[in-house]
């Protein structure tokens, strides 16, 4: 075997920070959540193997688990299309080079940098029932607004729409990824008389492909990991209408400190996640193209 080159000594010198730090803050937690998740453990006292039980209960008999999948994947099954669709509407119309372009650049990204109980407890208020800015502009037309947040209906569509507002990061991407889109494409279409919508089809679509199925990934995780939303706005009501997957996991471990159970829920998610990303890859085949598909 080769000695290490100085080259290689420096190297691993440089990233030895970064892989203490992953060893000790991720991999290490994640495999001793994994033990945990057959245990019977409360987060004080010492941990008791009890096999495949909390495992056995989740499916059998937590009649909180389905309602909490239930309700997280149709917060992902909306916000996530929704979300993707709508940075690309506006990566499009800001890739435009008018006046004041990088105002609104700046505006729509400005929420991604905003702490997010601050921002959660601003649209608390523009939801509000009585005083709330939405209602307020309702009754300037002579409409009664809902309780957006009170309503059984109302409550998970409100979110997935303050949700949308968020997507600065992912419009910033596709923008990137246009501005990446070579002219000469757009010039050799407009000589051959293409209207908008060919363009976007046969080219603004596929060069930028790679970049919407990034974002599409990103905003599953994210979307399936959603917690600080309906525990600062709604604590998972109306009638657990908003009770996702992390209020569920939260509530088990440090509710009723049950942290053996709460790692089980954990493990049984991260299954779903793990599921969810193997099936879209797969289907990317028929849609993601990269450079040398397209040239």
């Amino acid at each position: 075997m080769k000695s290490l080159t100085d080259t290689s000594k420096l190297f691993y010198l440089f990233i030895s920070p970064w892989i203490a730090g992953f060893c000790i803050f991720t991999l290490f937690p994640m495999l001793f959540s994994l033990f945990a998740s057959f245990t019977n453990w409360n987060g004080l006292t010492i941990p008791s193997f009890i096999g495949i039980n909390n495992y056995v209960n989740i499916l059998t008999t937590d009649t909180m688990f389905l309602t909490a999948l239930k309700n997280t994947l149709y917060y992902v099954g909306a916000s996530v299309p929704l979300t993707t669709v709508f940075s690309i509407i506006l990566a499009l119309l800001l890739n435009k080079r008018l006046p004041g372009t990088n105002f609104f650049r700046a505006l729509f990204y400005l929420p991604t940098i905003c702490s997010g109980v601050a921002l959660y407890i601003t649209w608390l208020y523009l939801y509000n029932q009585d005083f709330g800015f939405f209602n307020v502009l309702l009754s300037f037309i002579g409409i009664q607004g809902p309780g957006w947040l009170t309503s059984v209906d109302l409550a998970m569509p409100s979110l997935i729409f303050m949700d949308m507002f968020s997507c600065g990061t992912a419009m910033t991407i596709v923008l990137a990824g246009l501005q990446d889109v070579p002219a000469s494409y757009y010039e050799a279409a407009d000589l051959d008389g293409a209207g908008p919508f060919y363009k976007f089809k046969n080219i603004t679509f596929p060069m930028i492909s790679p970049v919407i199925f990034f974002n599409i990934l990103m905003a599953l995780i994210k979307g399936l990991q959603i917690f600080t939303q309906p525990y600062v706005m709604t604590d998972g009501g109306p009638a657990n209408s908003t009770y996702v997957y992390g209020l569920h996991l939260y509530k088990a471990a440090f509710l009723y400190s049950k942290f053996g159970y709460a790692s089980a829920l954990a493990w049984v998610f991260f299954i779903v996640l793990i599921a969810l990303s193997v099936i879209i890859f797969l289907t990317s085949k028929s849609w993601v193209f990269y450079r040398e598909d397209v040239n």
